[in-house]
This record gives C-alpha cells, structure tokens and sequence, in this order.
C-alpha cells in the first residue's frame, strides 16, 4: 500500500516535502546507464531532508522512473551534506486516525523495499547526515558507500521513545550482527542520543566503502561500476543466530532495563522486533514493525517524546522572554574568579568557545597554577582525541593565564564568579570586582540557589548582574539558567543571551527565585524521599519509589553525584525561603556531618547496600510508606510546586520547566520532561485542578 500524491496532501498539508528526481547519468565501464535518485527538499542544510507521505510517494513515483528505464543499477542520494534523516516528526504530530498511522507505517516499508526486493543492483551514496528513515533508506539498498563528512549518523528513535520502523530492526541486525545492532538502536540512542562516526559506521559494516567528500559522487560511481561488472564484491559479517544473538538480546534488554525502568514502550517494542529479526523473513519482520509503529504512533509516550524534540530544537534556540539580541555588547576577555574544579571547567568552555583571553583569580598562587594546569591538561586531552590541532591548543593554551590581582581584569567585559556558596563571600568578591573592571563589564554568577538581586544589592552597578548558572559537568550537560536579577538591564541580559549562545549552551531565562528551576524541583523530590525514609520507609523501597518514570538515577544515587553537602545547602536555602514545603532533614545534616557522600555502597558486582556506618547515625520513624505511596507523594509534590513556580513566573510557561529538566537534569525524552507525565498520569488535575498543557501538545490530538 502506498499514498497516493492526492492522499498524501490530504495527510500531511503541512509537509515540507522532500522532492526524488531520477536522472539517468552515463559512466565509464558500464554498458548501461545508472539510474540516480537525488533527494531534496528544496533547503539548505539547516533543514535536512524528511520524508511524510508527499516524500515517499515523490520517491515511489522516482522507483517507477527508475526501474522504467531498464538501467544497469539504481543509485540513491541526497542533497548537499544531507542524505536524509528520517521520518517529517511535525507532521506526526498531528496523527489521530489509526488507520493513517497503519498506512504510514506500511508506506515506508513499501517504498524502502523496492530498492531491495529489486534485481538490479541498488546503491546508496550517503554523502551527508543519515538518520532514522534516512538510514533505513540506505539500508535498503544492496550496497552503501559513505562520504567522509556526515555530521550525524544514528537511529535516534529509542531515544525519542519509539523504534526503528521502516526496516531497520530486522535489515540492521542481519547485516552487522545483532551485538553492533544493539549498540546502534538501543545503546547509542539511550546515551543521549549518540551518533557514529564514520569510521565505527565502516568497521560495524553499515557501509561498504568511504569516500573523501571533495569528489564523492564521482568515486562512488565508480565503485558502483566496479561492484555491476564483479570486480568488487564486499564483504558481509557472519551471522551468529545462536549464543551470540542470545547474548545480544540479554544486553539489549539489561540496557533498556536500566535506563528506562520499563517507562518507554518504544524501547521495549525495539528489543523484541530485533530478537525476532533472528530468525523472521522479511514478511514476517516488516508486518510486526508496522503493527508496532502503527501502535506507538497514537501513544501518548511518543507524543511526549516528540514535545521534548521540539522543544530542545526549536524552543531552546528561540528562549522565551530573551531581549533583543542586537543589544549584546561584544565580549573580548573573560575573568574567572576562582581556580577550583568547577571554575578551572567554566575557563576551559569559555576558552575554546569564545577563543578569547582568559585570567583565572584565586586567594593564593598554587590553587591558580592548579586552575590553569587543569585547562592546559583538557586541552592536551583534545589533541590526543584529535579534536583540537597541536597549533590550536597552543594558541588556547596561550589564551589562558592566572593572577592573584583582579586588576587583571580591568578590560574584561564578563567576570564569572565560581566561589564558595556563601551570600557574604560572593557579595564581596563582586564588590572588590567593581574596583577594576568598567561599569559596563558584566558580573555573572554561577550560583545555584542564591539571590542574584541580594548579591547585586551592594553595587554601584547592579544593572549588570546576571545569574549564569551551569550544571555539572559543565562540558555534558546543555542547559544554562540564565538568572535577571531585579535591577538586570536589558543590555547586561542580551549579553548573557549571546554568551551563553557562543558557548552553545541551551539558554532558559529564569526569575530570581530560590534555588532558580531544576534545583527547586530535584530538592522537592528528594525531600519528600527524605522524609518518607525519616519516618521509617526501607531505604530501597524510598529509592526505586520513582523507577517506572524512568528517570536517570534514583534520588539517592543523585544526591551523592551532586553531594550530600550541596544538597543540604540549598535545601537550607528553599527552607529559609518556603518552610511550609520544603523541610531540612536532620538525618541528611547528621550524614554531612560525618563526612559521608553516600548512602550507598557498591560490591564488585554492581549490587547496592545501605553503608553500614548511614544506617546506624539515620534515626528513622515507625511510619513505613509503600513505594507507590512515596511515588504519589512526590509526583504531588511536584505537581504542586511547578504550578507554584509558574504562578511567581520564575519562567514563561511549563515548558521551560519540561525543557530544564531535560536538558539540565537528564530527565529522559519520553517523559516530556515531566509536565507530560503529570498530565496524563493525572497528577496535575487532583493537585491542581486543571492540567499543566494544553490538549494534543504532548499527547495524541482528541
């Protein structure tokens, strides 16, 4: 079954349409002429290449030509830098009928298999980005060659919360093997999202030949001709079908297991279709993956994981409430106040991102040559990667010196503080700050629950103080809390904006509120799993109290990545702040107390137990709670305070919050951030009376 160019606009009238023209090309060696297919949605690069129902029915319509002109082999490619990435997502979106979410499931593997049910010879030229439907389409082919440029190659499906459909869990696994399949539709995918490179894409077997991207086409071509004429045979992996696809399938599903928690139909249903693709025809595989596809396609879970999509990719690159960006101010210097870990990471970002001189401050020489030692090192770290040049490291490397006299920087135009987390320190560091640098210079602090108005309250300047705060580690994890204080001026705002874009950075502007967002809402939840164990709940029963959500620790496990210490802190602060919702745990100041950063300890196996010496200084309660009791009290918990923080305004709307938690805390995709779940779980209407977004944004239109 397939579309019809009339039924496809009635489909999708939205669709970007990606155009396949045939073109019958001649080459030398060969007797016939090739047939080759290029496809191309009319954009540059920035908008690559989708196919929703017009694209597949132009490229049936491009087969017809294609195979009606009898050629010697059929060829597919794409338009510069992009062989086409999948499936049109915004068009998706908008799916209720289940009948059309069937026929669109059944139309690409209608179309796709025609280039390998076909007894001419097909090929695909993958000279640029190759992902979801996109690779699927190459995996059709009967040979594929690959440029050396592609900047993203992966199956990025399981990541948003669905799977494979158009052929790639039963072609994949049977062509590389169902280890390096389970790493490239699973593991990859729920590792944020991991792209292959070219080279791991050639030695796992997906292509069969790299070609420089100078004259690619040309070359491909010629191998092409090599392959018709039987020169050229390439080489296919063995299949192991017996302990080895066993054996990938138990991977598979202890990756899933772990990080999903169950919580993604996506990536569950993407196991099975490849177990089965072990022994299953082409028949068989291709009519589970549509009856799948056609199923996820109208779940609420892939609706959310398409809300988070967007709003990593269109929300975070317009952030909402930002000013003009024509009012930034250029920024030439960067000064670091502080030469500890997270300072030395904030100099190295700024340092490779803004390439622009960097002076490191502290109280005393050794901690500053330590700072700029730890930059120097990353940077060594790069050239052994081979992501900076020998000369490029030597010239950042340059760029970054240390001072013990802030007079250093008196041309700076932004001064990042990275200090002890204390209102006193932090307001005189800004105040011996003002003493040197121009009143323009832009003051940023990288607290993480402070006032940014208090710190600038001191000030003759407090125009140009502005929350800047990163998550750690700095390197990894996107977002950046853009914090205006209540004197920030527009200009001093703007800049921050541009910074933060330079150093490419996901930018969310926030209120001067406690603790900003992700840290208000990570404290809210621990502490309601503080205080279920306070009163007498197992510590274990507390701690997996959140699993089927699917998030990427347990709460537990969080507070020791991000210290037991820090974790008191803030909660000290929202405490000061909210006493009504947000208590201090004196078990959790006990356990800081006695130095302990853990309430778990790990065997050489992997397995957790409560450390011995936590269990005896936590004085619990005779009030156990069950683990669903816990969930439900978080959930509200949460529930409550999102809508709390949306009334204050702390951000323009939830999905600020959603994209916070996403990009700040890892919270996964098919969650939606959390809104989402709070919605269709129910949370938010017997909190708050009323859902958080409105009906089909992230989930399956009524």
């Amino acid at each position: 079954m397939t579309f019809t160019m009339e039924q496809a606009k009635a489909a999708f009238p939205d669709e970007v349409v990606t155009r396949a023209i045939t073109r019958l090309i001649t080459v030398p060696g060969l007797a016939g002429k090739v047939a080759l297919i290029t496809l191309d949605n009319g954009h540059d690069h920035t908008r690559p290449s989708t196919f929703g129902p017009q694209g597949l029915a132009s490229l049936n319509a491009a087969l017809d030509a294609a195979f009606a002109a009898e050629p010697a082999a059929i060829a597919v490619t794409g338009k510069p830098f992009v062989f086409a990435v999948g499936a049109d997502l915004s068009g998706i979106e908008a799916i209720s009928d289940p009948g059309l979410a069937r026929e669109i499931a059944e139309t690409g593997h209608t179309v796709f298999r025609r280039l390998t049910d076909s007894t001419i010879p097909t090929f695909a030229f993958v000279n640029g980005a190759a992902m979801g439907g996109g690779l699927e389409l190459a995996l059709a082919c009967h040979y594929r060659t690959l440029s050396e440029n592609p900047a993203a190659i992966a199956f990025p499906e399981v990541f948003l919360g669905l799977f494979p459909g158009w052929g790639g869990t039963q072609l994949l696994p049977n062509l590389i093997g169902p280890d390096a399949a389970v790493t490239v539709i699973v593991e990859n995918a729920l590792n944020q999202n991991k792209m292959l490179s070219v080279a791991k894409a050639a030695e796992f077997g997906i292509v069969d030949a790299v070609f420089p991207s100078a004259d690619y086409l040309e070359q491909s071509l010629a191998w092409l001709a090599k392959v018709v004429r039987g020169e050229v045979t390439p080489a296919r992996h063995e299949i192991d079908r017996g302990a080895g696809w066993d054996a990938a399938i138990a991977r598979a599903r202890s990756i899933v297991d772990g990080k999903t928690r169950g919580a993604s139909p996506g990536a569950a249903r993407a196991v099975e279709l490849l177990e089965l693709a072990r022994t299953a025809d082409l028949d068989t595989g291709y009519a589970a993956e549509t009856d799948a596809l056609a199923e996820l396609l109208l779940d609420d879970t892939l609706r959310a994981g398409l809300y988070s999509f967007n709003l990593v990719n269109k929300r975070a690159k317009r952030p909402a409430g930002a000013p003009d960006k024509s009012l930034a101010r250029p920024v030439t210097k960067v000064g670091v106040v502080g030469a500890g870990l997270m300072a030395s990471q904030l100099a190295l970002l700024f340092v490779r991102r803004l390439n622009v001189p960097v002076v490191l401050t502290d109280v005393d020489s050794e901690r500053i040559d330590r700072g700029v030692s730890y930059v120097h090192g990353e940077i060594d770290k790069l050239v052994a990667r081979k992501r900076v040049s020998p000369d490029g490291a030597n010239r950042l490397k340059a760029l970054v010196t240390g001072s013990l006299d802030k007079a250093a920087f008196a041309d700076a135009d932004f001064v990042i503080e990275a200090v002890f987390e204390e209102m006193g320190v932090k307001q005189q560091v800004f105040a011996e700050l003002e003493q040197h640098v121009s009143p323009e210079a832009i003051l940023a602090t990288n607290t993480s629950s402070l006032s940014v108005s208090e710190m600038a309250s001191k000030l003759a300047h407090p125009e140009r103080v502005v929350g800047f705060h990163f998550f750690n580690p700095v390197a990894v994890l996107p977002l950046l809390e853009i914090v205006r204080g209540t004197q920030t001026d527009e200009a001093s705002l703007a800049t921050a904006f541009a910074v933060g874009k330079q150093l490419k950075k996901s930018c969310v502007l926030v209120k001067d509120a406690p603790a900003f967002v992700v840290n208000r809402l990570l404290l809210r939840f621990l502490g309601e799993v503080l205080n279920a164990v306070d009163e007498g709940t197992p510590f274990d029963v507390a701690d997996r109290a959140l699993d089927p959500l699917g998030l990427p620790m347990s709460p537990l496990t969080l507070m020791q990545l991000v210290g037991p210490a820090i974790a008191l802190h803030v909660g000290e602060t929202l405490n000061a702040a909210f006493p009504d919702r947000f208590g201090v745990s004196e078990n959790l100041r006990r356990l800081v107390q006695s130095g302990k950063t853990a309430v778990w300890q790990w065997d050489s196996a992997g397995t957790a137990t409560v450390d011995p010496e936590v269990a005896e200084l936590w004085q619990q309660g005779e009030k156990p709670a069950t683990g669903e009791q816990v969930r439900e009290r978080a959930l509200a918990a949460i529930a409550e305070e999102i809508r709390i923080m949306l009334d204050e305004g702390v951000v323009a709307e939830a999905q600020d919050i959603d994209l916070c938690l996403i990009l700040g805390a890892g919270w996964p995709f098919w969650l939606g951030g959390i809104t989402p779940y709070l919605d269709r779980a129910g949370v938010s209407e017997r909190v708050n009376g009323k859902p958080f977004l409105a009906p089909g944004l992230a989930s399956v239109p009524a």
